[in-house]
């Protein structure tokens, strides 16, 4: 096994992923300013609802915002041609991971996936041809990588697509109520609007989605089906791309199958002038124990982290305890109303609160449906007033529908959520039944 992973192989592919993955970070970070993201997500909003235990983590301020993903495009463009590339991915990393952490609002499962895949492009060799790099410093120019470059790439779209298809094995996905949802908003597309109002396309797309994540790792890795799975995700990713607009995601994919094909094949394709590499030498690197364990340990997390919310009391589409960085791709539709009351312990005085003097629209829809922002909403209630000296209570009424079911209450209004704890791997008592048939 260690000489199999530790093997060198021809790295155009690696290369050419660089470039791709360089550009890619670039449009989506000049797409975030230019479709007005930036603005809607981080600076209009007098807060953002970040992930819990990064409270701390919240925009720059005023427009400085733009400036902080105009440096992120630049840092993707730098990867791209390969220019200080190891500090550059790094930088991007770490820009990217803190605007995921600094708001939910907008959460997205490609977004997640981003922060995966830069760090772990910071540890990939992808810089040791056709590069800014290599042109100044030509000691690391290099034809080979070693295999386990590729194998890590394509284990962790293993994870990420199977996750998919699991996640999408229950009853509303089953008999199309949610994708009848879904798919009720496009209807006035032109040309196609109609075509997916179609039961019968209905059908196709929910069980089609759930054999294309679940077989289309196996079906590339098989030689013989390789070229047929091939065609199916270009029509499986542009047709997400055009009728669900979910940014760069079904570009990346497309992407990665760059390390299904032979390295000939990639080489022959993109990269004619580059000396093909087949010597298949053997190279350890230095601390070969401590890198098996990093990887084993960050596959490990990557695994289990998903396995979470089967491990949490009640339905998980009514919860959303676990949902998030467990690969559930647009898998449910919620819909909902809260409201507020804070009542000051001293006098036993009960104020009524308008969301609209703190929230944006987007941030409304979260407090009434999301019940880790409904609690931190609280938080945030409780520590204002604490500051003009009052000691609060916070109590919520709040009522959900899932795909269009009768709206339910979802917080028992009794319990002040200012004044209970908050744990990311455990049930909230506060969280009432779900009741879901």
């Amino acid at each position: 096994m260690n000489n199999y992973l530790f093997r060198h192989i021809d790295n155009s592919a690696l290369i050419v992923f660089r470039i791709i993955f360089g550009l890619l970070c670039f449009l989506e970070s000049v797409g975030a300013i230019l479709t007005g993201w930036v603005k809607r997500t981080l600076i209009e909003p007098e807060f953002t609802f970040s992930f819990i235990g990064f409270e701390w983590l919240q925009p720059l301020p005023g427009n400085w915002m733009y400036l902080y993903y105009i440096l992120m495009a630049v840092f993707g463009l730098m990867v791209m041609i390969g220019l200080k590339y190891r500090w550059s991915v790094i930088a991007f990393t770490l820009m990217w991971t803190a605007t995921y952490l600094m708001q939910k609002s907008s959460y997205n499962n490609h977004y997640y996936l981003l922060v995966l895949l830069s760090g772990i492009m910071a540890f990939l060799p992808a810089n040791r041809y056709l590069s800014v790099d290599a042109k100044l410093h030509p000691g690391i120019k290099s034809n080979s990588m070693p295999q386990w470059c590729s194998y890590i790439l394509i284990a962790q779209m293993f994870i990420v697509y199977t996750y998919g298809a699991v996640a999408k094995l229950y009853p509303d996905w089953l008999d199309t109520t949610f994708m009848e949802i879904l798919l009720k908003s496009k209807e006035h597309y032109y040309v196609i609007g109609n075509l997916l109002q179609s039961k019968t396309m209905h059908y196709f797309l929910a069980y089609g989605g759930i054999l294309f994540d679940g077989l289309v790792i196996p079906l590339l890795l098989y030689k013989p089906t390789r070229n047929l799975a091939f065609f199916a995700s270009i029509f499986f990713h542009l047709f997400n791309s055009m009728v669900f607009q979910i940014g760069i995601f079904p570009y990346l994919s497309l992407a990665f199958i760059l390390f299904f094909y032979e390295p000939k094949t990639i080489q022959n394709i993109f990269l004619k002038k580059k000396s093909f590499y087949n010597k298949g030498e053997i190279i350890y690197p230095k601390n070969k124990k401590l890198f098996l364990t990093i990887i084993s340990t960050y596959f490990l997390v990557q695994l289990v982290l998903p396995l979470r919310h089967w491990f949490i009391e009640d339905k998980v589409l009514w919860t959303e305890e676990g949902h998030r960085m467990a690969w559930r791709m647009m898998l449910r539709s919620k819909s909902g109303r809260s409201n507020f009351y804070v009542v000051d312990k001293a006098i036993d005085k009960k104020t009524s609160i308008d969301l609209n003097d703190y929230l944006t629209k987007k941030q409304k829809h979260q407090v009434a449906t999301k019940p880790d922002a409904i609690w931190q909403f609280a938080q945030r209630l409780k520590k204002q007033y604490n500051s003009i000296g009052q000691d609060v209570a916070v109590y919520v009424d709040c009522y959900i529908s899932v795909n269009g079911r009768a709206p339910k209450k979802l917080i028992d209004p009794e319990t002040d959520l200012a004044n209970v704890e908050w744990n990311a791997f455990k049930h909230s008592s506060w969280l009432l039944p779900s009741n879901l048939d």
